[in-house]
């Protein structure tokens, strides 16, 4: 090709004319593709997805890339260096099939055509994006971190002389047009904007962020802004993991200082022009079925996890497995387990849904490894993310609505957005202040988390299970008083845990020999000691494997047991004595489906059952005995007791018989003598009460040693 002349405007012309000319040629070979390739069942098929355009109100179709590369090498490769005359081709190809076959909707659709690529081979990190991907086509993996609102984007703006009538046009370039200076007929000025014979498409930009398995360690996490246009747009949120096929583009950055207010530099920023989106493990543009798995099972994994689950052992194997560095506590790292797995979400005709994730909390002194066996959950759950109460905010919890410099309202995806479908471990979780707390009531029963803020109303899914660890209030927790006085939390929370354990650091000689034994040997040979019964990888894809494959059943059995044991807790005393509540029964039915999961059954069989009412039964030795009557009360959960709920009724209805209809003044030695009479109350009980119920605003001192009702 001859070098153009750029003092000659003829020369540009011809340039033009060039290629337009290879455009064409390249249609003519692409539109052969795309008549011609047939599947392995002998269709036609991409004739037939350009046929289907009309019926589906479509404006793209997706190439799948290594249908292309087997076609014709040379062209895919042509598709990663010039990606621009390559998709220019491709939509010229398209539209020439459809208006052969549905002319009225290939006018309709003409400027809007659009091929994507899936399945594309050419693939990077955030971290490799450099200068030579520039105006090339690239795969990149990431996590949607903030989506704007869905914005027009003018791609041709008409312009009508108001002196002569004449239109001129401007093109879209980057993200940037130039209005024309005066009319190219009679050169008046006066330019207005003629929307009519506009052309405009949807925009959206998004941020993707590097995915948190495949950072560094003490990196910051890298990201790329990426604008998406047309049909593409909103088929990502916050929280998704997708793959991304885009040309990088660059912008330039703008300087403030120096003689002008607004210098260019040559500075420039790198952006990506999205051309596909593909979820992690699921197909692009299928919403319902997209996975958001990270990790890749192949046939021989498989085999090994199906192996390992065959052995009698298993079970304890994989508690052994789990945080092997640390001493003990069984129980909770089962539970943990059962967390990590789940149980399966189910989805009624209503539209409803009874949730499937597990809640944990652990409460605990300090030192009796709770944060490490958060950290190691985090890192061998399928999706697992680990945060702080002290450095998080409500907005980093849930979701934040953040204004981008252009002056776009975006919604940036919190903690437990991002988790979604994974586990959230939340250390320190009694630190976190009250106020954005109160975020996590929502996402821990309904699984959604909604956002009202700057003009932006949406809900977004949080299907997380939380594990969450916080220290008693006082330090070390106090035995003679009930878990709700012992930790800071307020009770709505307290009872969306389906499993609530107190780790007491008791000193008792032959156990804190083992774990200083343990600990030591750590010490001494790092490698050994920390090993656990089955390799950590496998490990990982065995929870992966389990979470994402099995839907056990309940068996018959299992319902009845489960039935019985509710109907024994709501019975337990003669005093009409409710502990349990229906929400401990849909907790029971996911410890024992999540069991039935972990080892890969298809049925929730007798035992699955009587080991998730093990765990809750140790739940209750621990965090659900009243102090006042040592009896298991569930209310003690609640906030109240059962037993100081039918004493402040008695201490009331005393007070009221002895004040009588005329409502008189109540002496206090005649009430404490009454009181005590009962056989609930001692003297000093008696005296709190009293102290308690003007605390309350119930009762107050008329004059020394009487009380009257408030």
């Amino acid at each position: 090709m001859s070098s153009a002349d750029p003092s000659n405007p003829s020369t540009d012309m011809q340039d033009q004319d060039q290629e337009q000319q290879t455009i064409s040629a390249l249609s003519n070979e692409l539109e052969i593709f795309l008549r011609s390739y047939k599947d392995r069942e002998g269709n036609y098929k991409y004739f037939d997805k350009i046929n289907n355009m009309m019926a589906t109100s479509s404006t793209s179709i997706t190439v799948d890339y290594i249908d292309f590369d087997s076609f014709s090498p040379a062209l895919a490769k042509d598709i990663t260096y010039h990606p621009d005359e390559m998709f220019s081709a491709f939509s010229e190809s398209v539209t020439s099939i459809l208006l052969e076959i549905h002319p009225d909707y290939a006018h309709e659709i003409k400027d809007h055509v659009k091929v994507r690529i899936g399945n594309y081979a050419v693939q990077k990190g955030l971290r490799d994006i450099s200068a030579d991907v520039i105006n090339k086509l690239l795969g990149v993996s990431g996590m949607v971190v903030r989506s704007s609102e869905v914005k027009p984007l003018g791609k041709r703006l008409a312009y009508r002389c108001l002196n002569c009538n004449q239109i001129s046009f401007s093109q879209l370039k980057g993200l940037s047009l130039k209005k024309p200076m005066r009319c190219t007929s009679c050169a008046e000025k006066e330019l207005e904007m003629d929307i009519e014979n506009s052309l405009f498409i949807d925009f959206q930009l998004v941020r993707l962020q590097e995915l948190p398995e495949d950072l560094p360690a003490g990196q910051l996490p890298h990201y790329i802004e990426v604008t998406i246009l047309g049909d593409l747009v909103d088929q990502c949120r916050p929280g998704d993991r997708i793959m991304l096929t885009g040309i990088i583009r660059i912008d330039q950055e703008p300087s403030f200082g120096g003689t002008s207010a607004l210098q260019k530099t040559s500075l420039f920023r790198l952006r990506m022009e999205g051309n596909n989106i593909e979820y992690l493990g699921g197909r692009a543009g299928d919403k319902k079925t997209r996975s958001m798995e990270r990790i890749s099972i192949s046939a021989e994994d498989e085999r090994q996890i199906l192996m390992l689950s065959n052995k009698p052992d298993i079970y304890d194997k994989l508690i052994s497995s789990f945080a092997p560095h640390v001493f003990g506590h069984e129980v909770i790292k089962e539970s943990i387990l059962l967390l990590i797995v789940g149980s399966v979400t189910k989805k009624l005709d209503d539209g409803s849904t009874r949730r499937g994730d597990i809640n944990v909390l652990l409460v605990g002194d300090p030192g009796t490894a709770k944060s490490e066996m958060l950290k190691f959950a985090a890192k061998v759950a399928p999706r697992g993310l680990y945060t702080s109460g002290r450095g998080s905010t409500a907005a980093g919890l849930t979701a934040a609505v953040v204004r981008d410099k252009s002056g776009i309202m975006m919604l940036e995806a919190g903690a437990v957005v991002l988790g979604d479908q994974g586990l959230v471990c939340i250390d320190e979780f009694d630190k976190i202040k009250a106020e954005d707390r109160s975020a996590l009531h929502e996402v821990m029963e309904q699984q959604t988390c909604s956002v009202a803020k700057g003009g932006i109303v949406a809900t977004l899914n949080a299907r997380t299970s939380i594990l969450s660890a916080a220290n008693p209030m006082y330090g070390k927790y106090d035995p003679y008083k009930n878990i709700t006085e012992n930790v800071n939390l307020p009770i709505p929370l307290l009872t969306r845990f389906d499993l609530v354990y107190v780790i007491r650091d008791l000193p008792e000689k032959d156990k804190d020999s083992k774990i200083a034994s343990h600990i030591l040997e750590i010490h001494k040979d790092v490698q050994k000691s920390s090993q656990g019964a089955i390799n950590i990888d496998l490990f990982s894809k065995y929870l992966a494997f389990a979470k994402q494959i099995v839907e056990p059943e309940l068996t018959r059995e299992a319902i009845n047991i489960i039935r019985d044991y509710y109907m024994t807790m709501r019975n337990v005393d003669s005093d009409s004595m409710i502990t349990v509540t229906p929400r401990q029964l849909e907790g029971l039915v996911r410890l024992a489906t999540a069991r039935a999961r972990l080892l890969l059954k298809e049925r929730v069989e007798q035992e699955d059952a009587e080991r998730a009412l093990f765990l809750v039964q140790r739940m209750l030795e621990t965090a659900g005995v009243d102090v006042n009557t040592g009896k298991v009360d569930l209310g003690v959960l609640h906030g109240k007791p059962f037993s100081e709920i039918s004493k402040l009724k008695l201490f009331m209805e005393i007070f009221l018989s002895i004040s009588g209809e005329e409502k008189n003044d109540v002496e206090e030695n005649v009430f404490i003598g009454e009181l005590v009479k009962t056989g609930k109350f001692n003297d000093s009980d008696a005296r709190s009460y009293i102290k308690k119920a003007m605390n309350d605003g119930q009762i107050y001192e008329r004059k020394p040693g009487f009380y009257s009702k408030a």
